[in-house]
Protein backbone atom coordinates (compact mmCIF):
# COMPACT_ATOMS: atom_id res chain seq x y z
CA UNK A 1 0.00 0.00 0.00
CA UNK A 2 1.46 3.28 -0.67
CA UNK A 3 1.07 5.74 1.88
CA UNK A 4 0.73 10.01 0.57
CA UNK A 5 0.38 12.56 3.54
CA UNK A 6 0.60 15.75 1.32
CA UNK A 7 -1.65 16.18 -1.51
CA UNK A 8 1.21 18.04 -3.20
CA UNK A 9 3.63 15.38 -3.89
CA UNK A 10 0.30 13.88 -5.38
CA UNK A 11 2.21 14.61 -9.49
CA UNK A 12 -0.63 13.50 -11.55
CA UNK A 13 -3.91 11.54 -11.00
CA UNK A 14 -3.98 8.41 -10.49
CA UNK A 15 -5.30 5.24 -13.10
CA UNK A 16 -9.20 5.64 -12.58
CA UNK A 17 -9.37 5.58 -8.81
CA UNK A 18 -12.24 4.36 -6.77
CA UNK A 19 -12.33 6.49 -3.57
CA UNK A 20 -13.72 6.17 0.25
CA UNK A 21 -13.03 8.67 2.47
CA UNK A 22 -13.62 8.92 6.38
CA UNK A 23 -11.60 9.36 9.73
CA UNK A 24 -12.14 5.41 10.12
CA UNK A 25 -11.30 4.82 13.43
CA UNK A 26 -10.99 1.35 14.72
CA UNK A 27 -10.95 -0.15 10.94
CA UNK A 28 -13.60 -1.96 12.40
CA UNK A 29 -16.21 -4.58 10.05
CA UNK A 30 -18.23 -1.60 8.96
CA UNK A 31 -15.12 0.28 7.43
CA UNK A 32 -13.60 -3.03 6.37
CA UNK A 33 -16.74 -4.26 4.65
CA UNK A 34 -16.42 -0.13 2.49
CA UNK A 35 -12.80 -1.12 1.72
CA UNK A 36 -14.02 -3.98 0.00
CA UNK A 37 -16.19 -2.67 -1.74
CA UNK A 38 -14.29 0.10 -3.16
CA UNK A 39 -11.19 -2.68 -4.04
CA UNK A 40 -13.92 -4.42 -5.69
CA UNK A 41 -14.83 -1.77 -7.76
CA UNK A 42 -11.55 -0.96 -8.91
CA UNK A 43 -10.51 -4.25 -10.04
CA UNK A 44 -13.95 -4.19 -12.24
CA UNK A 45 -12.37 -1.17 -13.69
CA UNK A 46 -8.85 -1.98 -13.69
CA UNK A 47 -8.34 1.12 -11.31
CA UNK A 48 -6.97 1.95 -8.33
CA UNK A 49 -8.34 1.50 -4.64
CA UNK A 50 -7.94 4.86 -2.64
CA UNK A 51 -8.85 5.35 1.00
CA UNK A 52 -8.70 8.76 1.67
CA UNK A 53 -8.37 10.15 5.81
CA UNK A 54 -6.87 12.55 7.89
CA UNK A 55 -5.03 13.20 11.10
CA UNK A 56 -5.68 14.43 13.44
CA UNK A 57 -8.77 13.59 13.55
CA UNK A 58 -10.73 16.19 12.71
CA UNK A 59 -13.01 16.49 16.02
CA UNK A 60 -9.63 17.01 17.64
CA UNK A 61 -9.08 20.25 15.68
CA UNK A 62 -13.11 21.73 15.36
CA UNK A 63 -13.82 20.67 18.85
CA UNK A 64 -12.90 22.84 22.03
CA UNK A 65 -14.41 20.16 24.72
CA UNK A 66 -12.58 16.60 25.23
CA UNK A 67 -13.02 14.33 22.49
CA UNK A 68 -13.65 10.50 23.05
CA UNK A 69 -10.49 8.14 23.13
CA UNK A 70 -9.23 6.80 19.49
CA UNK A 71 -9.94 3.20 19.25
CA UNK A 72 -6.06 3.02 16.80
CA UNK A 73 -4.08 5.21 16.73
CA UNK A 74 -2.45 6.43 13.43
CA UNK A 75 0.44 3.64 13.15
CA UNK A 76 -2.33 0.94 13.88
CA UNK A 77 -4.51 2.22 11.37
CA UNK A 78 -1.95 2.38 8.57
CA UNK A 79 -1.48 -1.24 9.31
CA UNK A 80 -5.08 -2.34 9.91
CA UNK A 81 -5.96 -0.46 6.26
CA UNK A 82 -3.05 -1.88 4.74
CA UNK A 83 -4.04 -5.41 5.58
CA UNK A 84 -7.65 -4.99 3.62
CA UNK A 85 -5.70 -4.36 0.30
CA UNK A 86 -6.09 -0.73 -0.13
CA UNK A 87 -3.85 0.46 -2.76
CA UNK A 88 -3.12 3.57 -2.10
CA UNK A 89 -3.94 5.27 1.66
CA UNK A 90 -4.00 9.35 1.29
CA UNK A 91 -3.65 10.55 5.32
CA UNK A 92 -4.54 14.35 4.69
CA UNK A 93 -2.96 16.67 8.03
CA UNK A 94 -6.05 18.06 9.21
CA UNK A 95 -6.23 21.96 10.46
CA UNK A 96 -8.42 24.79 10.49
CA UNK A 97 -7.19 25.89 7.29
CA UNK A 98 -8.38 22.54 5.76
CA UNK A 99 -11.15 22.34 7.54
CA UNK A 100 -12.19 25.64 6.23
CA UNK A 101 -12.18 23.76 2.23
CA UNK A 102 -15.90 23.72 1.21
CA UNK A 103 -17.50 20.94 -0.33
CA UNK A 104 -17.55 22.25 -3.55
CA UNK A 105 -13.68 22.90 -3.68
CA UNK A 106 -13.49 19.47 -1.79
CA UNK A 107 -15.07 17.67 -5.10
CA UNK A 108 -13.01 19.75 -7.51
CA UNK A 109 -10.10 20.73 -6.86
CA UNK A 110 -8.84 17.50 -4.56
CA UNK A 111 -10.95 14.44 -5.74
CA UNK A 112 -11.44 15.12 -9.51
CA UNK A 113 -9.00 17.66 -10.30
CA UNK A 114 -6.28 16.03 -8.50
CA UNK A 115 -6.97 12.55 -7.70
CA UNK A 116 -8.88 12.06 -10.90
CA UNK A 117 -11.70 10.21 -9.09
CA UNK A 118 -14.00 7.71 -11.69
CA UNK A 119 -16.05 6.25 -8.45
CA UNK A 120 -16.85 7.26 -4.65
CA UNK A 121 -18.14 4.73 -2.30
CA UNK A 122 -19.40 6.37 0.87
CA UNK A 123 -22.25 5.50 3.61
CA UNK A 124 -25.60 6.88 3.47
CA UNK A 125 -24.80 9.64 6.45
CA UNK A 126 -21.35 10.74 5.38
CA UNK A 127 -20.99 14.12 4.96
CA UNK A 128 -17.76 16.50 4.66
CA UNK A 129 -16.75 19.63 3.55
CA UNK A 130 -16.94 22.83 5.59
CA UNK A 131 -19.92 23.31 7.64
CA UNK A 132 -20.35 19.68 6.59
CA UNK A 133 -22.15 20.92 3.49
CA UNK A 134 -21.23 17.67 1.49
CA UNK A 135 -23.44 14.41 1.42
CA UNK A 136 -24.78 11.75 -0.99
CA UNK A 137 -27.19 14.36 -2.44
CA UNK A 138 -23.89 17.33 -2.79
CA UNK A 139 -22.24 14.58 -4.78
CA UNK A 140 -25.16 13.40 -6.71
CA UNK A 141 -25.40 16.96 -8.23
CA UNK A 142 -21.93 17.02 -9.11
CA UNK A 143 -21.64 13.40 -10.36
CA UNK A 144 -22.65 13.86 -14.29
CA UNK A 145 -20.62 17.11 -14.58
CA UNK A 146 -17.25 15.69 -13.19
CA UNK A 147 -18.04 12.10 -14.54
CA UNK A 148 -17.63 9.76 -11.53
CA UNK A 149 -19.97 7.35 -9.85
CA UNK A 150 -21.22 7.19 -6.24
CA UNK A 151 -21.97 4.01 -4.98
CA UNK A 152 -23.77 4.68 -1.26
CA UNK A 153 -23.45 1.74 1.08
CA UNK A 154 -26.01 0.01 4.02
CA UNK A 155 -24.91 -0.03 7.32
CA UNK A 156 -23.58 -2.91 8.58
CA UNK A 157 -25.15 -4.73 11.83
CA UNK A 158 -23.28 -5.50 14.55
CA UNK A 159 -25.96 -8.31 15.81
CA UNK A 160 -28.98 -9.77 13.80
CA UNK A 161 -30.96 -6.74 14.75
CA UNK A 162 -30.38 -4.65 11.81
CA UNK A 163 -31.10 -1.22 13.89
CA UNK A 164 -27.84 -1.84 15.85
CA UNK A 165 -24.98 -0.64 13.66
CA UNK A 166 -21.51 -0.78 13.77
CA UNK A 167 -20.31 2.55 14.93
CA UNK A 168 -16.97 3.54 16.36
CA UNK A 169 -18.54 4.94 19.17
CA UNK A 170 -20.78 1.86 20.09
CA UNK A 171 -16.79 -0.50 20.19
CA UNK A 172 -15.74 2.22 22.22
CA UNK A 173 -18.57 2.10 24.61
CA UNK A 174 -18.27 -1.78 24.69
CA UNK A 175 -14.51 -1.66 25.31
CA UNK A 176 -14.80 0.64 28.18
CA UNK A 177 -17.12 -1.47 29.71
CA UNK A 178 -14.81 -4.43 29.96
CA UNK A 179 -16.74 -6.26 27.32
CA UNK A 180 -13.86 -7.37 25.24
CA UNK A 181 -15.26 -10.36 24.02
CA UNK A 182 -18.29 -8.60 22.66
CA UNK A 183 -16.21 -6.24 20.44
CA UNK A 184 -14.52 -8.94 18.01
CA UNK A 185 -17.91 -9.34 16.48
CA UNK A 186 -17.44 -5.73 15.95
CA UNK A 187 -13.85 -5.01 15.43
CA UNK A 188 -13.49 -8.34 13.55
CA UNK A 189 -10.58 -8.99 15.72
CA UNK A 190 -9.85 -8.66 19.32
CA UNK A 191 -8.99 -5.24 20.99
CA UNK A 192 -5.54 -4.72 20.96
CA UNK A 193 -3.80 -1.84 23.13
CA UNK A 194 0.68 -1.04 22.32
CA UNK A 195 2.44 -0.35 24.71
CA UNK A 196 6.71 -0.34 26.13
CA UNK A 197 7.78 -2.51 28.54
CA UNK A 198 9.20 -0.27 31.81
CA UNK A 199 9.98 -0.48 35.13
CA UNK A 200 7.61 -1.40 37.37
CA UNK A 201 7.05 -1.48 41.45
CA UNK A 202 9.25 -4.31 41.38
CA UNK A 203 6.45 -6.24 43.65
CA UNK A 204 4.89 -8.62 40.56
CA UNK A 205 7.54 -11.49 41.31
CA UNK A 206 9.45 -10.21 44.55
CA UNK A 207 6.01 -10.01 46.63
CA UNK A 208 3.70 -12.01 44.65
CA UNK A 209 5.17 -15.10 43.03
CA UNK A 210 3.92 -13.56 39.83
CA UNK A 211 6.72 -11.40 37.31
CA UNK A 212 4.68 -9.26 35.30
CA UNK A 213 5.47 -6.93 32.66
CA UNK A 214 4.40 -3.09 33.36
CA UNK A 215 2.79 -1.38 30.21
CA UNK A 216 3.52 2.32 29.29
CA UNK A 217 0.52 2.91 27.20
CA UNK A 218 0.83 4.06 24.26
CA UNK A 219 -3.20 3.63 23.11
CA UNK A 220 -5.70 5.93 24.43
CA UNK A 221 -9.18 3.49 24.95
CA UNK A 222 -7.85 1.11 27.85
CA UNK A 223 -10.33 -1.50 28.92
CA UNK A 224 -12.38 -1.01 32.16
CA UNK A 225 -10.51 -2.15 35.06
CA UNK A 226 -10.18 -5.61 36.15
CA UNK A 227 -8.28 -8.75 34.92
CA UNK A 228 -8.42 -9.96 31.29
CA UNK A 229 -7.05 -12.91 29.78
CA UNK A 230 -4.73 -12.33 27.05
CA UNK A 231 -2.59 -12.73 24.68
CA UNK A 232 0.96 -10.92 24.19
CA UNK A 233 2.56 -10.32 20.85
CA UNK A 234 6.67 -9.23 21.02
CA UNK A 235 9.51 -9.85 18.86
CA UNK A 236 7.77 -11.74 16.52
CA UNK A 237 5.99 -14.28 18.89
CA UNK A 238 2.58 -14.58 20.69
CA UNK A 239 2.37 -15.63 24.01
CA UNK A 240 -0.75 -16.17 26.42
CA UNK A 241 -1.19 -13.99 29.77
CA UNK A 242 -3.14 -12.57 32.13
CA UNK A 243 -3.68 -8.80 32.80
CA UNK A 244 -4.53 -6.54 35.47
CA UNK A 245 -5.97 -3.08 34.68
CA UNK A 246 -6.29 -0.36 37.57
CA UNK A 247 -5.41 1.26 40.38
CA UNK A 248 -3.63 -2.34 42.84
CA UNK A 249 -6.19 -1.19 45.79
CA UNK A 250 -4.68 -3.32 47.76
CA UNK A 251 -1.48 -1.23 47.59
CA UNK A 252 -3.36 1.98 48.21
CA UNK A 253 -1.33 3.44 46.63
CA UNK A 254 -3.77 4.70 43.87
CA UNK A 255 -1.72 4.49 40.38
CA UNK A 256 -2.98 3.79 37.31
CA UNK A 257 -1.37 0.35 35.51
CA UNK A 258 -1.35 -1.95 33.30
CA UNK A 259 0.97 -5.21 33.72
CA UNK A 260 0.43 -8.90 32.17
CA UNK A 261 1.76 -11.67 33.42
CA UNK A 262 2.89 -14.41 30.80
CA UNK A 263 2.17 -17.52 31.21
CA UNK A 264 5.03 -20.33 31.37
CA UNK A 265 7.41 -17.48 30.21
CA UNK A 266 10.97 -16.88 30.97
CA UNK A 267 13.06 -13.78 30.12
CA UNK A 268 13.42 -10.19 30.61
CA UNK A 269 10.78 -8.01 28.21
CA UNK A 270 12.30 -4.24 29.73
CA UNK A 271 11.80 -1.76 27.30
CA UNK A 272 10.33 -4.23 24.76
CA UNK A 273 7.14 -3.05 22.58
CA UNK A 274 4.54 -4.88 23.22
CA UNK A 275 0.92 -5.64 21.76
CA UNK A 276 -1.69 -7.16 24.28
CA UNK A 277 -4.96 -8.46 22.67
CA UNK A 278 -7.99 -8.73 25.38
CA UNK A 279 -9.75 -12.51 24.80
CA UNK A 280 -11.87 -12.40 28.03
CA UNK A 281 -12.66 -10.32 31.22
CA UNK A 282 -12.39 -12.46 34.57
CA UNK A 283 -13.20 -10.23 37.38
CA UNK A 284 -13.59 -6.74 38.52
CA UNK A 285 -10.41 -4.96 40.15
CA UNK A 286 -10.82 -5.91 43.70
CA UNK A 287 -9.07 -5.00 47.59
CA UNK A 288 -7.58 -7.92 49.24
CA UNK A 289 -7.04 -8.23 53.06
CA UNK A 290 -3.10 -8.90 52.31
CA UNK A 291 -0.33 -9.96 50.13
CA UNK A 292 -1.49 -13.57 51.13
CA UNK A 293 -4.87 -13.22 49.75
CA UNK A 294 -4.32 -11.19 46.41
CA UNK A 295 -1.58 -13.81 45.50
CA UNK A 296 -3.73 -16.88 45.98
CA UNK A 297 -6.13 -14.76 43.94
CA UNK A 298 -3.87 -13.98 41.57
CA UNK A 299 -3.01 -17.96 40.78
CA UNK A 300 -6.94 -18.61 40.59
CA UNK A 301 -6.64 -15.86 37.79
CA UNK A 302 -4.06 -17.68 35.82
CA UNK A 303 -5.86 -20.95 36.29
CA UNK A 304 -9.39 -19.09 34.86
CA UNK A 305 -6.92 -18.02 32.06
CA UNK A 306 -5.78 -21.13 31.25
CA UNK A 307 -8.93 -22.48 30.94
CA UNK A 308 -10.61 -19.73 28.43
CA UNK A 309 -7.18 -20.12 26.30
CA UNK A 310 -8.17 -24.46 26.31
CA UNK A 311 -11.67 -23.42 25.65
CA UNK A 312 -11.25 -21.45 22.71
CA UNK A 313 -8.50 -23.12 21.50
Amino acid sequence: MKVITDLNAIQQPFIRPVVTIGNFDGVHKGHQALFHQVIEKAESIQGTSVAISFDPHPMRVLKKKKTPPLITLYEQKMELIEKTGIDVLICIPFDKTFAAITARQFVEDILVKTIGLKAIVIGKDYSFGKDRQGNVAFLKQYAEQFGYEIIVTDWIPGSRHKFERISSTRIRETVMAGKVDEVVALLGRYYQIRGKVVSGRNRGGRLLGFPTANIHLMDELCPKAGVYAVTVECRGRKYQGVANIGYSPTFDDHLFTVEVHLLDFKGDLYNQDIRVNFIQRIRDEQKFAGIDELSAQIAKDIQTGRDIFSSTG
